[in-house]
Order: structure tokens, then C-alpha cells, then sequence
């Protein structure tokens, strides 16, 4: 139910200045909203693409350990695992996509060389190792294109619910206080024409019925 406002010239001005507000902001949050779902979409097909990587990377990365741990024996890969580096940097940085702040992760860059000395360590252990190392980096990439995803789509979901609130409950509402307070100053406008023609009318018959009298004077 509307708000009820004093039926005042200047307040029907100040709604339908809001109304021009409310349904220009409708128009901003919808470009704005279509905007994001191009984006999500074009983020849909790279977050399916890292997850086609990822999996590709993981049987690759399993199938090599697979054959580190026959040919070269669990102890020796454990032994090298243990030697690996635990911290991994990546990086983060914050974009801005149509006013919505989305973190990008950077992959970290690791190039060739190993975080452990490869002396003694079997050639099918190593290439597990390098094999591994591109699964962490796979997973990375589907950690970062998921996260942008799920930020944008929240900010898609929260623009809707903008929009629908403007079309459904703010405008309509504004809607129903101009059409009110039209109608009081209609009909005000109204009572007032009827009021001056009454007082039209008697200032009429009181000059006809001095000319009247002016006469039946001169007559006399």
C-alpha cells in the first residue's frame, strides 16, 4: 500500500521527479545486469575449460605416480615429496567489472626449475613431480575463473532484486501517490471553478439588479 503524502503541487512535483529517477535507475541496472550476464557466460566457458584442463592434469599427474611408485618405489617418492617446498605465493589482484570488484588470481609462476634437488631421484618420480606441479597450477586456474563466476553471479542476483523492487514495488507505489494527489488537486481545481462562477453569477445579478433600480429611479 502507497504512502500517504499531503495532496500539494510541490509534493506531486518532487514524485514525478522520482518516478523519472526510479525508471532511469531501472534502465542503468538492467544494462548493468545484462552487462554481467555476457560476462558470466563468457566466464562460464573458461571455468568449463579449466575443468576440462584439471581433468586431463589429474590423470595425467595420478597415471605418472602410478609409475614412480612401480619403477622407482614409495619410499623414494615419498622421500621427495617431503623435500618439496610447502608455501606456494600466488597473487591476487581486484578488478572492477562494471562496478563489481572481482578478485583475479595469478597462477604462480614456477617455470622449469624444481623446489628440490633432483640428485638421486628417478627419472619417472621427476616427471611425476612436474606433473603435479601442473595439477597445482590447474587447480589454480579453476579456483580463480570459479571465483569470479560466483562473484559475478551473486552481483547478477543482487541487480535483479534491485530491478524488481524498483518495477514492482517503488514505481508502482509512486505511481499510485501521483495519481492520488492528481486527483485531490483535480478536484480542488474543480471546486474552485464552481466557486468562482457562483460568485460570478451574484456579482451579475447584483449589478443587473442596480442597473434596475438606477432605472425605475430615472423613471420616477
Amino acid at each position: 500500500m502507497a504512502e500517504q503524502i499531503a495532496p500539494t503541487r510541490s509534493n506531486l512535483l518532487q514524485r514525478r521527479d522520482q518516478l523519472r529517477l526510479a525508471n532511469r535507475g531501472v534502465d542503468l541496472l538492467k544494462r548493468k545486469r545484462d552487462a554481467l550476464i555476457a560476462e558470466f557466460f563468457g566466464l562460464v566457458k573458461d571455468s568449463l575449460a579449466a575443468r576440462r584442463a584439471l581433468a586431463d592434469t589429474s590423470k595425467e599427474a595420478y597415471f605418472s605416480l602410478f609409475l614412480a611408485n612401480a619403477w622407482d618405489g614409495p619410499e623414494a617418492v615419498e622421500s621427495l615429496s617431503l623435500a618439496v617446498a610447502g608455501n606456494l605465493e600466488v597473487g591476487i589482484e581486484i578488478e572492477n567489472i562494471f562496478g563489481v570488484k572481482v578478485p583475479q588470481v595469478q597462477p604462480p609462476e614456477t617455470g622449469t626449475q624444481m623446489s628440490f634437488s633432483p640428485i638421486g631421484a628417478g627419472p619417472r618420480t621427476l616427471d611425476a613431480a612436474h606433473q603435479f606441479r601442473g595439477l597445482t597450477e590447474a587447480l589454480i586456474k579453476v579456483a580463480a575463473t570459479e571465483t569470479r563466476l560466483r562473484r559475478i553471479g551473486e552481483e547478477i542476483k543482487k541487480t535483479s532484486r534491485r530491478v524488481n523492487a524498483l518495477e514492482q514495488v517503488v514505481i508502482p507505489g509512486i505511481l499510485v501517490q501521483i495519481k492520488q494527489v492528481t486527483s485531490v488537486l483535480e478536484q480542488r481545481a474543480l471546486e474552485e471553478v464552481t466557486v468562482l462562477k457562483r460568485i460570478k453569477a451574484k456579482l451579475e445579478q447584483r449589478e443587473e439588479a442596480k442597473k434596475a433600480e438606477d432605472q425605475a429611479g430615472a423613471v420616477g
